[in-house]
């Protein structure tokens, strides 16, 4: 990025983290830069099936929020592994203190799977009282 008045321009500077606030053609790039993301990691897990012949991608996000929903726990560990690696090549990083997870077999929820993103546990929604979620 670089700056210019009437008078003077920068030399181009290096963005290292984040998106230039002001820009408008930041968030179009934010928007591409994650879709790219999370087309590659969807194709490490096959479309959730939701039973009685329904089934959904098994990644879906709102700018930066994004949720994933599989059908098999191997499945759900491969995306998120694929998912840390590309974050991490793109120099983005997630924040597991803000992600949870939900495992559910046969109906019930299983507290004994757990999942890790960024090397670190995610917390259960099933235990959200231990570890509220703090959002502003």
């Amino acid at each position: 990025m670089r700056f210019s008045t009437n008078d003077y321009t920068t030399n181009w500077i290096n963005l290292e983290v984040g998106v230039a606030m002001g820009c408008t053609i930041s968030p179009i790039l934010f928007v591409v830069a994650m879709e790219v993301i999370l087309k590659a990691a969807e194709g490490s897990a096959g479309p959730a099936n939701l039973g009685g012949g329904c089934s959904m991608p098994p990644l879906k996000a709102f700018i930066d929020d994004t949720t994933g929903i599989c059908s098999k726990e191997d499945e759900t560990r491969r995306m998120l592994t694929c998912l840390d690696v590309l974050m991490s090549w793109c120099r983005m990083e997630f924040k597991p203190k803000k992600s949870r997870s939900l495992s559910i077999r046969k109906g019930k929820v299983d507290e004994a799977t757990t999942f890790t993103v960024a090397e670190q546990h995610t917390n259960s929604l099933s235990r959200t009282s231990e570890e509220p979620m703090k959002t502003v």
